[in-house]
């Protein structure tokens, strides 16, 4: 799901510079992408699981990513990149969620700053040699009735190392299909990646993996 590793201003280009470390914080703050919610405040209703079995692709508009918190010369900054370029696949049977895979290309992920995806591509996360992160899930898991959330678990491989996650996502009804958001917390260590700290900007060795998928019914299902 993405998703994607946080990496903080590693290189600041003229912005910290001419603007100053506050100034720049505030900008970077607002340039924040909101943490994903469904599309409507209570989130369509869902009809009843097992009206949703069959075979849901992962449809254009979903999005995977990450937010990361790094701190500027004593100001406090929220990164957050993202992608659409999202694929994946889910199966539902008799109302249980019993596969589901999502792949995030990494490459394609960017923040409000070039030089600093230009790090999280290279030195980060090798992009090169591990283009994409992955999820799969684990255990079947029963879906919700109505609008509630739901709890899965899975496996996460992000710069070629796979570990177990779990985490709360939100399901709702759209006029397509479903949609499905979420964030997952993670520790970047866990995954060979190391957070940088450059004495001007250091950033936390833990943030969060950040989706919101659509899905609608594969061609056939």
């Amino acid at each position: 799901m993405l998703v994607g590793v946080g990496i903080g201003v590693v290189v600041l280009g003229g912005a910290a510079v001419v603007l100053g470390p506050g100034l720049y914080a505030d900008w970077s703050n607002r340039a924040a992408a909101d943490e994903p919610t469904l599309d409507t405040p209570s989130g369509g209703t869902l009809p009843d699981p097992a009206d949703l079995d069959g075979s849901w692709t992962v449809a254009e508009g979903s999005f995977a990513g990450y937010r990361v918190h790094e701190v500027l010369q004593g100001e406090d900054v929220t990164v957050t990149g993202r992608t659409e370029e999202v694929t994946g696949s889910f199966t539902v049977v008799d109302g249980t969620l019993t596969a589901a895979t999502v792949e995030v290309d990494m490459a394609s992920v960017v923040t409000d700053e070039p030089p600093r995806d230009a790090y999280f591509r290279g030195d980060a996360l090798e992009v090169g040699t591990f283009p994409t992160a992955t999820f799969e899930l684990g255990d079947p898991v029963a879906l919700p009735t109505g609008n509630a959330g739901v709890e899965l678990a899975g496996d996460l491989t992000v710069h070629g190392v796979t570990r177990a996650v779990t985490f709360d996502a939100q399901v709702g009804a759209t006029a397509d299909g479903v949609q499905v958001v979420g964030s997952v917390p993670i520790t970047f260590s866990d995954f060979d990646v190391q957070a940088p700290n450059l004495g001007f900007v250091t950033v936390d060795d833990a943030g969060s993996v950040e989706f919101g998928l659509d899905l609608v019914p594969s061609a056939g299902s």
